[in-house]
């Protein structure tokens, strides 16, 4: 569901690059409670129902009763957990929470200034880690609070942010020229195959306009 609800907020040729969630940490310390209820209640139940043979039937009901809050709680936890997800685009950073509830902040790679990451000791053990993005726009800082392998994240979001501008630059200048056939620098076909191969794999050409365009511009020759 998660998933499902994170492509259909994708833009015109926006592609994930990278996926995170927080470190399975804070699951077990969320539920850890519940197990331990559920694993109470139920030795009270089977000890009950064991003593006092005549009571069983009501015994397990209510024992059964009180085990469905716990599990309740926990199923909320895991779905709270599972739902929260971090996300590096070709464009931006998403931060998506919520189980019917959808929260989103949205970081563009574009105004990112810079990215500081935080990890102890045990959080270098166990590969997490806290990361904040310093953006221009209203938001400001972003937090990712105990996120999982942080280091692949930060490395992810600042190859997009790079791959990004360098792909803009590209865009709006010499490649999108030559690619259109509009007036501009003339480069040689192997450099020009390899920019266009690069606009590919950002995500600003799709593979049907990667192949019409290659097909237009080797028909030059």
């Amino acid at each position: 569901m998660a998933q499902s609800y994170l492509e259909s907020m994708l833009g015109e040729r926006e592609q994930i690059i990278h996926t995170a969630r927080q470190h399975w940490f804070l699951l077990i310390s969320s539920i850890f409670v519940e197990i331990v209820l559920i694993l109470i209640f139920l030795a009270a139940m089977v000890i009950s129902a064991v003593s006092f043979p005549a009571f069983a039937p009501i015994t397990i009901v209510v024992g059964f009763v009180l085990i469905l809050i716990p599990v309740a709680t926990m199923t909320r936890d895991i779905l709270t957990f599972t739902n929260h997800r971090y996300v590096v685009t070709n464009r931006r950073v998403i931060q998506l929470s919520g189980i019917l509830d959808k929260t989103v902040t949205d970081s563009s790679l574009e105004k990112v200034n810079d990215v500081k990451m935080t990890q102890s000791a045990l959080g270098r053990i166990f590969d997490y880690g806290d990361i904040e993005i310093l953006t221009a726009s209203e938001l400001g800082i972003n937090q990712f609070k105990r996120i999982e392998k942080p280091v692949s994240f930060k490395t992810a979001m600042i190859n997009a942010k790079e791959r990004l501008e360098s792909g803009e630059s590209q865009t709006h200048g010499d490649i999108r020229r030559q690619v259109t056939g509009e007036p501009g620098k003339a480069q040689s076909l192997p450099d020009l195959l390899a920019q266009l191969e690069a606009l590919r794999q950002q995500g600003i050409l799709t593979q049907e306009e990667f192949e019409l365009k290659k097909a237009q511009i080797l028909a030059r020759l």
